[in-house]
């Protein structure tokens, strides 16, 4: 009889189908909404528990070898049946079932948390709120998911509602302390503080304000909430979204002197329906709204720069 074989944790099945999909841990990681050191780790954790290679790899690639591909297809029929069978045990609990919210983890955290008592009196304190802690596509029926905040910078697909309640803006930010690193006028200096999971942002605001980035000493994190957190920290100079860093700059903790400005995205709150059609969506949605455009609109004016 032969030995029961050790089974990988779900999460390694996951990042290892994805990248032999791929073809590359890069796009893996993106769609999993994970770092590539992450999505790494699974799968190495993945033949760790199998006891051989899956891949071969060079400095720059990695290639899944025949009885990875095989064994890739046969996870991905497994997953699949796994989400459905979730989904089909989702519809059968009923409408009296907790309300399943999805949120990306830096928004979540920032952001949402801190007015949680708010969003559980809107739909009800009778309705049991769930929150979950993911980024990128939603797979509402598979995984029990009733809704998702996202920012809208990736194809949503057809099949989703999205309605937009925050435009996204940012700008430096950092402790009072360090305020001389963002003068008014001139380049950009200080200690920058950059994120893997939004590699460009420095770039983007530099594009979009035309203010040059000086040349000095950066650090660098797996994750974008990290970055923030460095700041509040007095390690240096972040961008920051003025959603996510409102209560910050509230209370005086960071400061943004070069102001905020619009980078073309917006965050939107996803359903696989149209919203409107169910009242706590609908409330869900209207809280949102009525949170965050006026406080963005009063904090964009506050934190402006003074013109000249």
């Amino acid at each position: 009889m032969p030995a029961p074989v050790h089974m990988p944790p779900l999460s390694a099945l996951r990042a290892f189908e994805a990248t032999v999909r791929h073809g590359s841990v890069s796009k893996a990681a993106r769609e999993l909404h994970l770092t590539d050191g992450a999505v790494s780790r699974a799968v190495r954790d993945m033949e760790e528990a199998l006891g051989f290679a899956l891949f071969q790899r060079s400095n720059r690639s990695i290639i899944a070898t025949p009885t990875a591909r095989v064994l890739a297809e046969e996870v991905a029929l497994a997953l699949e049946r796994l989400r459905g069978a979730l989904g089909r045990a989702r519809q059968a609990a009923g409408p009296d079932r907790p309300l399943v919210l999805s949120c990306e983890p830096t928004f979540l955290m920032r952001w949402l948390i801190p007015r949680l008592g708010g969003l559980q009196e809107a739909i009800g304190t009778q309705r049991e709120l769930r929150l979950v802690s993911a980024g990128g596509s939603v797979p509402f029926a598979r995984e029990g998911i009733d809704l998702a905040i996202r920012r809208a910078d990736f194809d949503m697909g057809a099949d989703v509602v999205a309605e937009p309640f925050l435009q996204e803006r940012v700008g430096p930010v950092c402790r009072p302390a360090l305020a001389k690193a963002l003068a008014r006028s001139g380049p950009l200096g200080g200690v920058l503080l950059h994120t893997q999971s939004r590699p460009d942002a420095w770039r983007h605001w530099s594009e979009l304000t035309g203010v040059p980035l000086r040349a000095g000493r950066e650090v660098r994190f797996e994750h974008f909430y990290l970055s923030l957190q460095a700041a509040v920290a007095g390690a240096g100079v972040a961008i920051g979204p003025l959603a996510l860093v409102a209560d910050d700059l509230a209370s005086g903790t960071l400061c943004a002197p070069r102001g905020f400005v619009a980078d073309g995205s917006h965050y939107v709150l996803m359903s696989p329906r149209p919203v409107l059609d169910e009242a706590s969506f609908a409330l869900v949605l209207d809280w949102l709204r009525a949170q965050t455009l006026p406080l963005g609109l009063a904090h964009a004016q506050a934190q402006a720069p003074a013109a000249g």
